[in-house]
C-alpha cells in the first residue's frame, strides 16, 4: 500500500467516524476542531485533523473536514470533507 493510498484510507475511515454525530448533536458546539496522533491501517504515524464549521450561515449545514497527514509533513496529508443538513 502506498502512503497515499494508506493515507486515504485512515482519512475515509476518520470522516465516516467524524459524522456519525448528526447535525443536532453538533449544532451547539460549532466551531469545533481537534488534532489527534493515531495509526494508518499499515501501521504509520499521522496526525488526524477534524473540524467541524458552519458552511455558510450559522444554523444551516455543518462541514465536517478531516485532514490525515505525517507528523512533519502537513502539506502530504490526505484532506476529505462532507456536508451534514439540518435534517440529519
Amino acid at each position: 500500500m502506498t502512503q497515499v493510498e494508506d493515507l486515504s484510507a485512515a482519512a475515509e475511515d476518520e470522516l465516516e467516524r467524524a459524522c456519525t454525530l448528526g447535525w443536532r448533536d453538533l449544532a451547539g458546539h460549532m466551531p469545533w476542531g481537534d488534532t489527534f496522533e493515531g495509526f494508518t491501517p499499515a501501521g504509520r504515524a499521522v496526525c488526524f485533523e477534524r473540524s467541524y464549521l458552519w458552511e455558510g450561515e450559522p444554523g444551516g449545514e455543518i462541514r465536517v473536514e478531516v485532514v490525515v497527514y505525517p507528523p512533519d509533513a502537513y502539506e502530504s496529508g490526505v484532506r476529505l470533507a462532507r456536508t451534514i443538513g439540518p435534517a440529519e
